[in-house]
């Protein structure tokens, strides 16, 4: 079946999410240069990042996209509500789009695979940013998501995808505003806690379905190029184990070494401890082994 086209208000989205931002970095580095930073501001960039992006990595990702566990219906609303703040695309779009680069992983069919037909640059940089206008949600959701697409509370969280995202800014602003007093700790706390931290998290992400296919270290046999980053795994809460994930992608945990930080995989540990987590997916040591590259 043929994708449909993006529509015009998808492209405009798109460059809203990338360029406003950015701006909002451009902002914070003014700030920084006439130092008016406060240690609010940091917390809540620290908060907030710590706050939405396990709705990415174990939310979207491990949970909804791999079913890496299980857990209440109310905990997976919750993480696709975080998710949705991400402002990374709506639930279901992002789990479809994620399914389909899994099944043509660097082959015809990837949307965001770095190895194109063009230079490597501008390979990267689709792999980067580039696919969201030509293939960001675009793949068939009946196909690739259709347990999502059949659960209510998931459509109506991916119908508030817009009130989400301004959520996650109205935060940041509320809370600067409250523990400030004023209404410049309000704006600083926007920019910190809100744009500088979506710049932040949207280009490790990014990075991890770029360079996480093109430059990094290899031990597993795999049909695709997917890497490690170790210098990525704490900002991507684990997901820059990339390598691993692709040859074992039902794992919860993308460490699969004791040295190989995963915050996601640690967070889902919690969530079992604490009884909101089940049947969590663990690769053994033997099937490890079986699969390491010669």
């Amino acid at each position: 079946m043929a994708r449909p086209p993006l529509t015009a208000g998808k492209v405009a989205a798109h460059l809203v999410v990338l360029t406003v931002p950015l701006a909002g970095v451009g902002l914070a580095a003014g700030l920084l240069w006439n130092r008016a930073v406060s240690a609010t501001d940091l917390v809540l960039l620290a908060a907030m990042y710590v706050l939405v992006a396990p709705g990415i990595t174990v939310g979207f990702h491990r949970l909804l996209a791999h079913r890496a566990f299980g857990t209440y219906r109310a905990v997976e609303y919750g993480l696709a509500v975080l998710g949705s703040m991400a402002m990374q695309g709506s639930v279901i779009d992002w789990v479809a789009d994620h399914r389909v680069h899994h099944g043509h992983a660097d082959g015809p069919g990837d949307p965001h695979s770095p190895h194109g037909p063009h230079s490597a640059l501008r390979s990267l940089w689709h792999a980067h940013a580039g696919w969201l206008f030509r293939h960001q949600g675009r793949a068939d959701a009946r196909r690739h998501a259709p347990e999502l697409l059949e659960d209510p509370g998931m459509r109506l969280i991916d119908g508030a995808f817009v009130p989400l995202t301004l959520l996650s800014l109205a935060i940041p602003f509320g809370a600067g505003w409250a523990l400030s007093g004023t209404l410049r700790g309000g704006l600083t706390g926007l920019v910190w806690g809100g744009l500088v931290r979506l710049f932040l998290f949207h280009h490790v992400i990014f990075s991890v379905n770029s360079l996480g296919h093109f430059a990094g270290r290899r031990r597993f046999r795999t049909a695709d190029r997917s890497t490690n980053l170790a210098w990525l795994a704490l900002p991507s809460l684990g997901e820059s184990w990339h390598h691993n994930h692709h040859a074992f992608p039902r794992s919860a945990v993308h460490g699969l070494r004791w040295y190989e930080l995963d915050v996601s995989g640690l967070l889902i540990r919690l969530l079992e401890r604490v009884g909101l987590a089940w049947n969590v997916v663990r690769i053994a040591p033997e099937r490890q082994a079986r699969k390491l590259a010669a």
